[in-house]
């Protein structure tokens, strides 16, 4: 998958991935995770509102997106919502728009440096890793871990046949989490769901199975 992938599906406004609304793991999930301060990345953020809901934690968030429709909708809901003013700036090679507790980073996140996040207490990741094909995220995971440190993180997964329907998004199973990430934190499935029902594009195409895990990953000692 390349970046024209993602552009052209915020360019078409193919977006179903994009709730209206707060994730309602992350507002049960988060809690758990025993992070309350601090700043927060938002990894392949889109326009998601969650970050406004993590704002209102009092936490301080950093968001990473590729496409300028997605993140100009996004500086728009926090301006429209908080009044809040946003200075342009270019940061080790990537546009920058920042705020006293904001930061939002335009570009690839391959090519993100530590430095531009600054130090990260926790990890988001609620569309970011299904949001890949197999072959991109080992890196994708050596990526995060390089910008947060070996931070928590609050992780949500979707798992179903891939055989019967492709992605994006695509399926991460417990298996492929526990262990890509057991050296680096301990795993706990804070939640798992069946979504089938709440799916039906995914429901048309044969499957019968679209599960949804919320992961609490503490870093270990």
């Amino acid at each position: 998958m390349d970046h024209e992938f993602w552009l052209d599906k915020w360019q078409r406004n193919e977006i179903g991935f994009h709730l209206d609304e707060v994730n309602s793991s992350l507002v049960v999930a988060w809690p758990q995770l025993g992070v309350e301060s601090g700043r927060i990345l938002v990894p392949l953020c889109g326009k998601s509102i969650d970050m406004l809901w993590l704002l209102h934690q009092g936490l301080d968030v950093v968001g990473i997106e590729l496409s300028p429709l997605a993140l100009e909708a996004l500086r728009t809901t926090i301006a429209d919502h908080l009044g809040w003013e946003f200075i342009r700036t270019e940061r080790d090679g990537v546009v920058v728009y920042e705020h006293d507790r904001v930061l939002l980073i335009e570009g690839d996140l391959f090519a993100v440096k530590p430095e531009t996040c600054g130090e990260i207490t926790a990890v988001y990741d609620r569309a970011a890793m299904v949001a890949l094909p197999a072959a991109m995220r080992d890196r994708y995971r050596e990526q995060i871990l390089a910008l947060s440190k070996s931070a928590p993180q609050l992780l949500i997964t979707l798992d179903y046949d891939q055989s019967v329907a492709g992605g994006p998004p695509f399926a991460v199973s417990d298996a492929e989490v526990r262990k890509a990430l057991e050296r680096h934190f301990t795993i706990r499935c804070q939640d798992e769901r069946e979504l089938i029902d709440q799916e039906p594009r995914f429901k048309a195409k044969g499957l019968t199975s679209f599960v949804q895990r919320t992961y609490l990953l503490t870093p270990l000692a």
